[in-house]
């Protein structure tokens, strides 16, 4: 099936083509951006809150399914494991986003219900279906895609799969900007993603996929937390941070978003890491402040930066198993290079 797919390319295109080698290498990440102006030659895809992953499948029928940092989640999401073994096409590397959507919107805490589960009963007692969004092609047939242009890819993966549930195909449009943008958000689309249609895929954050957001928001390093006050069980706030010039910056505390399920199991984690130095290179002024070891990463909600480097209005939604503590820095806006 994979040939005549091929076949189908350009003799330009097909002469990007390389023999696929065992590693599928890291994925490709995008630049936040405040670009809301785009000429031709860009594409826009819905930002999709979840968990990113990449799946394979060998001509021998083997499926595996790894996040960004390489965790294994066959365990965790096999009835897309299923799916991708059920295929016609015998061999690919595919790129894209799990989710949960509750009423057409993702929902990441939703989705941290399944986070982390590998066993089967425990994953079904979760009761929460995922949907496994695709939206790049890195190998197909033993050859290696990544050199095609980002619209010739993303044509040879509609054609190459079955897209039942639980996997979906990620459309585009084909003209964007802010009008596109201010619509994605009053649909309660997290943004979009603009990505330069000519552009190979690359094994780094690249300035040719942007991210367009529709409010604040990015991963943060949990470095500590308070005592809760009154009723509140587990813990008051998380202490965050970001790397800066080899420094854990400190940027505010996280006091709300939590259930009592999240709030005692994080305090359980909490308080295998906890340490009797703060981690942060800045004073953190908290009177019942815990330190931890920096090595979970939470994901975080917010209205803006302060000027002096703090969070305002932020709310935790979730921990996110598949960020690596060291690459957390802040993300600040970058126009188009």
């Amino acid at each position: 099936m994979s040939r005549p797919l091929l076949d189908r390319l350009s003799e330009r295109e097909r002469g990007m083509l390389r023999p696929a080698g065992p590693d599928p290498g890291d994925p490709m990440l995008a630049r936040l951006s405040d670009v809301r102006s785009f000429g031709e030659g860009w594409i826009f895809e819905r930002k999709l809150d979840g968990i990113r992953m990449l799946a394979s499948r060998d001509r021998d029928g083997r499926v595996e399914l790894w996040s960004r940092t390489g965790q294994r989640l066959n365990a965790t999401y096999p009835e897309v494991a299923a799916a991708l073994a059920e295929q016609a096409c015998p061999d690919f590397v595919v790129d894209g986003e799990i989710v949960a959507l509750h009423r057409g919107r993702t929902d990441f805490a939703l989705l941290q219900q399944r986070s982390g589960l590998t066993d089967p009963a425990a994953v079904r007692a979760a009761g929460v279906t995922v949907t496994y969004y695709l939206f790049d092609l890195l190998r197909l047939g033993g050859v290696d895609t990544t050199g095609l242009p980002q619209r010739a890819r993303k044509a040879l993966l509609r054609d190459a799969l079955d897209f039942r549930a639980p996997l979906r195909f990620t459309p585009h449009r084909n003209h964007g900007g802010q009008e596109l943008l201010d619509r994605a958000c009053g649909w309660g689309w997290e943004g979009l993603i603009a990505k330069r249609a000519a552009a190979p895929y690359a094994h780094r954050r690249s300035p040719n996929w942007l991210k367009l957001k529709c409010a604040a928001g990015q991963e943060l390093v949990v470095g500590g937390f308070t005592e809760p006050a009154g009723s509140r069980l587990g813990f008051g706030a998380l202490l965050v941070g970001y790397h800066e010039g080899g420094r854990l910056r400190y940027a505010g505390k996280v006091g709300t978003g939590y259930d009592t399920r999240t709030l005692r199991a994080l305090r359980e984690r909490l308080d295998a890491l906890e340490t009797g130095r703060s981690p942060f290179a800045d004073p953190v002024r908290e009177r019942t402040a815990h330190w931890a070891r920096p090595e979970l990463v939470a994901q975080v909600a917010f209205t803006e930066w302060t000027r002096d480097g703090r969070l305002r209005h932020p709310r935790f939604l979730g921990l996110r198993e598949d960020r690596r503590p060291a690459d957390v820095v802040r993300e600040r806006p970058q126009g188009r290079r």
